[in-house]
């Protein structure tokens, strides 16, 4: 099973399957903003088979796709091909990115990060 990087628009179908949990071709071209052509979205679909990101189910004459992976699953990979990438590996390096960025937390955000890092301590990572 190969999981290469998506580009915007595969993004946004997988985006639209994951809230959905399943849809056709149709449902998720009016789904788009300034969605491309059905054979565009049919053609983005295949490739997203490929890339064994998306299964599909046949339902009389169309196509009913959904995810490989749950959201969670995909979520967690996806995160550690970014760790890795751009960050040598480094959880630490990843946090402190986010911490530092244009991006604020809110104070119920930092709690609840303080609180899954003294769980972590708990368990001894």
């Amino acid at each position: 099973m190969t999981h290469e990087s998506l580009s915007r628009r595969e993004r946004q179908i997988m985006d639209i399957v994951y809230r959905r949990g399943e849809a056709t071709a149709a449902q998720i071209r009016a789904a788009m903003p300034d969605p491309p052509s059905y054979s565009a979205i049919r053609a983005l679909l295949r490739i997203l088979v490929d890339k064994a990101h998306l299964q599909h189910r046949e339902d009389g004459p169309r196509y009913v796709y959904s995810p490989t992976l749950p959201r969670q699953k995909a979520r967690a990979r996806a995160l550690s091909q970014l760790v890795d990438t751009f960050f040598e590996g480094s959880a630490l390096k990843a946090a402190s990115a986010l911490l530092g960025s244009s991006r604020k937390l809110s104070q119920d955000e930092l709690d609840e990060l303080s609180a899954q890092i003294d769980a972590a301590r708990q368990r001894g990572q």
